[in-house]
């Protein structure tokens, strides 16, 4: 038994709980210290008092979204065992190469880098699987990737550039670049393609 002290009539009385019940007690208070200190894990946001939890923001967010977000991660899991399949990988030193690289970009803009993923609502380590994931791609058709002299050549006869004198090789360097990316663009989408097209997937759940 647990026994407290309490005032009656200005004269000392006690009264007596229960140790089990004292326990209990002591949980519960502790229980909702914890609620209110980690509430951001339970309630999405308070209106006027009422809260809306966590658990129907994810319900609406998957109404939502909740098939594109899915198939994205479908897709990301089939590119990552393909890459895996054919001994591909992505180094802390290639990623670290590319932030460098976005870093140098952004500042004439007087933007930081993480600014930037603030901007555009990720965190860094969401970034980092973004780029390896598309790395690995790279890596995937990057074999398929040809792009000639004569292909530029054919570039520019069929588009009617014209090149400034001088300009020339700035010029096929530029284009030979853009050729490039679009013919990456066009593998990876035949990649994944290839990819979906082979696998079965079982769904759990509809949207």
């Amino acid at each position: 038994m647990v026994s407290w002290l309490y005032m009656e009539n200005n004269k000392p009385r006690k009264f007596s709980i229960n140790i089990k019940t004292a326990v209990i007690i002591v949980a519960i208070v502790f229980a909702g210290g914890l609620l209110y200190y980690y509430k951001g894990m339970f309630v999405a946001a308070m209106v006027n008092g009422s809260p809306i939890t966590r658990l129907e923001l994810m319900h609406e967010l998957e109404a939502q979204s909740g098939k594109a977000a899915l198939e994205s991660l479908i897709t990301e899991k089939l590119i990552n065992n393909e890459a895996a399949k054919k001994g591909i990988s992505v180094s802390n030193g290639e990623i670290d190469e590319i932030i460098k690289n976005i870093e140098e970009q952004l500042k004439p803009q007087n933007i930081t880098f993480e600014q930037a993923l603030e901007q555009r609502n990720l965190t860094l380590d969401k970034f980092k699987s973004q780029v390896t994931v598309q790395k690995k791609l790279e890596k995937l058709v990057g074999d398929k990737i040809q792009v000639t002299d004569e292909d530029v050549e054919k570039y520019i006869a069929e588009n009617k550039i014209s090149i400034p004198k001088g300009q020339e090789a700035d010029f096929a360097t530029q284009i030979k670049e853009q050729l490039k990316g679009q013919k990456m663009n066009d593998a990876i989408g035949a990649l994944i393609d290839s990819l979906r097209n082979q696998t079965t997937v079982r769904y759990f759940v509809k949207f």
